[in-house]
């Protein structure tokens, strides 16, 4: 079963791109950097789990 923090890295990056797709689509840039913020965390926690997941087996 994969981690809680590969899931929920998962989660962020696909906010994340939504959000980056939405601030282009309008031209707000701070939306757009938001949503690049949030896919960036998002990476970090997916790598956590990752490594929580190999420390498992």
């Amino acid at each position: 079963m994969a981690d809680n923090d590969r899931i929920e890295g998962s989660m962020k990056q696909a906010e994340g791109k939504l959000k980056e797709g939405a601030g282009k689509m309008t031209g707000d840039q701070k939306l757009e950097a938001e949503g690049k913020a949030k896919q960036a965390e998002g990476k970090v926690q997916n790598a956590v789990g990752g490594m929580k997941d190999s420390l498992k087996d």
